[in-house]
């Protein structure tokens, strides 16, 4: 406490004498879990300032050029980057942290260098951003840092944020300025929701159809789905799509970052888009086309047709082509059962199956489980985990390896740690972004319509206190979401 009086009023000393403000404060978000303050004169970054990383380190090399290029970009600065050591002004880059926590690091500011040291490069990049954040740009010329040990990591390992390109489709440059944004605040998992019922965004080459119609629909909503009635549309052709070899380029841009992108097809309900391209996966055949409103339709793939499943292989094989990480999201949400209770095809299923429902759960239900648990097991050959929305814990029929992702509330994330599966919490009255963040409508853009203030997201607590610490274990960590059915616009996102 002494030493952050001292230096607290050291900075107000020579904020007075110098007719000049602190640029500098290490309380950024997320907040470091450490910030101890040291007396000594403080670091002046200035142009003879040099960075330095290890010799014959790529990760750290890129690293460097981070920093460099985040200074330059504050302050106007050119700094120069180096491999290996150097006298005069630096910032050491290095990893010789010893943590369990691969992402841990430690930020030392002394008189003459400031030293970011991982446990990881992912570390160090971390350390990168808590020391890019310190610097106030409202004073970007003057960089003076007060003297401090800022020792640092991530609670959780999971730490994820979702956006919605099948709503609105957004541009390859917006996805990578979207992805900077996660990268500045320590967030280290992109969820992208790549397909829906109003629009199939990823070129899959087997299925040409897919973003020639599925991606493509005749007109859009205008107005509030639940309020503004009788509907109106607007008359516009709407659509979108990435190339496989945009998905590549994005992918390498995030993962140095040090973001694993998840992708998420979502199956069996929100296919609409599938549907329009190859009706003959539906369980009617006919009359589909790309939805031009929102929510939730009873069309979805026909679980009683063996296409369907060769269907989902086929895409899944060229998704995990595209996208290295481990986790793949295959949805699992809002499926109306309207249509299997009155397929055939999805009747013989069940009854192959020998579905009869449990009392807590239908076999139309079960039905369900059993497209999601063959779908994990066909992902999981290929060494790949699934994550699922938390309807998928409904049948009983996932793996202890399934992941939850709770957002209907926090009873599925609770539910799937009980029985020991991994949950990641992401309640929509706390974590979902296209809410309200003023309490009166009338002064907020067009949104879905719940209040969700900054202060109720910043004092989410993911660990439930009915979970026990062992049970605890299982949660992941936490994700917001960006669902686009009223966020048109890069400017709104």
């Amino acid at each position: 406490m002494k030493k952050l009086l001292f230096s607290t009023l050291a900075l107000c000393l020579m904020a007075c004498c110098k007719e000049t403000k602190p640029v500098v404060n290490y309380e950024v978000i997320p907040l470091p879990q450490s910030i101890e303050y040291t007396e000594q004169e403080p670091f002046q970054l200035d142009a003879k300032t040099v960075i330095t990383y290890p010799q014959g380190n790529a990760l750290q090399e890129k690293n460097a050029s981070f920093l460099a290029s985040y200074i330059q970009e504050l302050s106007g600065m050119p700094i120069k980057t180096q491999a290996g050591v150097t006298n005069g002004k630096r910032i050491v880059l290095k990893t010789d942290l010893q943590n369990a926590n691969q992402e841990a690091y430690q930020l030392t500011v002394t008189s003459d260098q400031i030293t970011i040291d991982g446990a990881s490069p992912a570390g160090v990049f971390y350390g990168i951003q808590t020391l890019r954040k310190s610097i106030d740009v409202t004073h970007p010329k003057a960089l003076v840092f007060p003297t401090v040990v800022i020792n640092d990591a991530p609670r959780f390992a999971y730490r994820g944020m979702h956006f919605d390109v099948s709503r609105h489709f957004f541009t390859v440059d917006f996805i990578k300025q979207y992805i900077d944004i996660l990268a500045l605040h320590n967030l280290n998992k992109f969820h992208w929701h790549l397909t829906d019922d109003q629009g199939w965004r990823i070129e899959i080459k087997k299925y040409p159809r897919l973003t020639e119609v599925g991606s493509m629909r005749k007109e859009t909503l205008i107005g509030h789905l639940l309020k503004d009635k009788p509907h109106q549309f607007d008359g516009k052709p709407y659509g979108g799509f990435y190339t496989q070899e945009q998905i590549k380029e994005i992918v390498k841009y995030a993962q140095d970052r040090y973001i694993t992108i998840i992708p998420e097809i979502d199956i069996p309900g929100h296919t609409l888009a599938v549907l329009t391209a190859y009706p003959e996966l539906g369980c009617t055949g006919k009359d589909y086309a790309v939805g031009t409103k929102w929510g939730v339709f009873d069309d979805v793939l026909c679980a009683g047709n063996e296409a369907s499943y060769k269907f989902l292989e086929d895409v899944f094989d060229e998704l995990t082509e595209l996208f290295p990480s481990k986790y793949i999201h295959i949805g699992g949400d809002e499926c109306p059962k309207t249509r299997w209770k009155e397929c055939p095809k999805c009747q013989a299923k069940i009854k192959a199956l020998g579905l009869k429902g449990d009392g807590e759960h239908t076999a139309e239900q079960q039905l369900q489980g059993y497209v999601v648990s063959r779908i994990e097991q066909f992902l999981k050959k290929k060494g790949r985990e699934v994550i699922g929305w938390d309807e998928i814990l409904e049948g009983n029929n996932i793996s202890q390896d399934a992941i939850v992702m709770s957002w209907r509330g926090t009873e599925g994330g609770i539910a799937a740690a009980q029985r020991h599966n991994r949950a990641i919490m992401t309640p929509h009255y706390s974590l979902y972004f296209d809410y309200n963040q003023g309490e009166d409508p009338s002064k907020e853009p067009l949104s879905i319509g719940e209040y969700l203030p900054v202060k109720k997201v910043y004092d989410y607590e993911p660990i439930d206190p009915k979970l026990t610490p062992e049970q605890g274990k299982y949660i992941l960590g936490a994700q917001a979401n960006l669902w686009t059915e009223y966020i048109a616009s890069p400017a709104h996102a």
